[in-house]
């Protein structure tokens, strides 16, 4: 259990990581003139982390009942 808790940990900062990273690309890319295609398709792959991060922390965290 204690190995699973670790490797989601890891997981979770390898993809917090990639998420700032694309933050970064795109606010670059966003104001100049660039493929709008490859710029879809950052942002929905910036998206899909969210969504991962959020579902892992979400296993990270244990259901309490109130």
């Amino acid at each position: 259990m204690i190995a699973d808790r670790d490797a989601m940990l890891r997981r979770l900062h390898e993809l917090r990581s990639e998420h700032r990273d694309l933050d970064t690309v795109i606010a670059r890319l966003d104001g100049s003139a660039v493929d709008q295609l490859q710029l879809q398709r950052l942002k929905k792959r910036k998206l899909k982390l969210k969504d991962e991060i959020a579902w892992l922390e979400g296993r990270l965290v244990p259901d309490i009942i109130a």
